[in-house]
């Protein structure tokens, strides 16, 4: 698919700023760009790159002004990013997709199979599931009984459902991952075993939730587990038993949520986070990387970080003092040693 400087200038509503019958086929790193390559250029520090790159047209902000001489064809926008994240998506959108049911597939007759959709080979369709228009459910995916699949949602490869969970519109499961397996509940008993409780609720993702590689989100033991709406987890995550998960939150790699915790709104976690469980945590909250939550986050907007993790204002003048530990004992010693001698006196 080859695109002119000119198509992708009026898709994106931007400025040309050079020849508009350049010709695109591909796209590329600004630092690894070639002849036929978009790129884009957002973040000051790779600014460098745009007077050596080789990419044919580069995407731009308003606001850039050169500070040499470019050879590429420049597209300027009002987001850079966001710009080359909406070609991204068109250019997604026009591969091919795949059709049909493929006869290694095993579907059980009460279940129910909406229009344009594609079911791979050996992937199971279970009892009385339903499958909603424009779906992709790739090899070797499990959907258990009662599971509901909104419409337009992708399932790739090797992707486990349980039994009654429900996948709303437009949703994107990555391989490997597990939605509505038994949550971690077991009660301890007076001979030091324990009895498993048996988990008897479900898992709820909301529209257009994407959930990466290798995640594992727990049903409830009563209720729902519920991630909501446009929420992106990252992949290798845990979701523990009865967790919500609020609107448009996003959690980078192997963010960990203890059973039982309820995430607010327009959250992020940095990869590694750990959250304990029963916690609340307010809308818009920020939180580092590697960070151990054992309380709750009340104010919303909160930046924490570190573990136990607390204010980042506070993480970071801590931080000093604790680089300082060594010089501060030395000196302590050192006045503790004048103490005794004033005392021997």
């Amino acid at each position: 698919m080859e695109f002119t400087a000119t198509t992708i200038a009026g898709f994106l509503k931007g400025e040309i700023v050079g020849n508009p019958d350049t010709r695109v086929n591909t796209v590329a790193k600004i630092e690894e760009g070639h002849e036929g390559a978009l790129s884009f250029l957002s973040n000051p520090k790779y600014e460098h790159y745009i007077y050596t790159t080789g990419s044919s047209v580069v995407l731009v902000n308003k606001t850039f002004v050169p500070a040499g001489k470019i050879d590429a064809t420049l597209i300027k926008v009002e987001n850079a990013y966001e710009a080359f994240a909406s070609l991204l998506r068109l250019v997604d959108q026009a591969r091919p997709r795949k059709m049909g049911i493929h006869p290694a597939a095993i579907i059980e007759n009460t279940a129910k199979i909406g229009s344009d959709v594609y079911i791979g080979p050996y992937a199971y369709i279970g009892e009385n599931c339903i499958i909603g228009d424009g779906c992709s459910v790739y090899p070797n995916v499990y959907l258990g009984d009662n599971t509901k699949l909104g419409k337009n949602c992708t399932l790739n490869p090797g992707v486990t459902i349980y039994h009654d969970c429900v996948i709303g519109e437009g949703c994107i499961i990555h391989a490997g991952s597990v939605i509505g397996s038994d949550g971690f509940g077991f009660a301890p008993q007076s001979d030091n075993e324990y009895m498993k409780i048996p988990q008897l609720g479900n898992v709820i993702l909301e529209d257009f939730v994407e959930i990466g590689a290798n995640v594992t989100i727990d049903r409830a033991t009563m209720g729902s587990t519920v991630i909501h709406k446009g929420v992106k987890l990252d992949n290798l995550i845990q979701i523990g038993h009865n967790v919500e998960v609020g609107e448009n939150t996003v959690m980078a790699a192997q963010t960990g949520i203890s059973g039982s915790t309820k995430i607010g709104k327009n959250c992020m976690f940095g990869g590694q986070a750990g959250l304990a469980g029963h916690l609340r945590i307010a809308n818009g909250s920020k939180i580092g990387a590697q960070a151990g939550l054992l309380g709750d986050v009340k104010e919303e907007n909160t930046v924490i970080i570190g573990s136990p993790a607390f204010d980042i204002k506070q993480f970071m003048r801590s931080t000093v003092i604790f680089k300082k530990l060594p010089e501060l004992k030395m000196r302590v010693d050192s006045i503790e040693k004048e103490i005794e001698s004033l005392k021997k006196e």
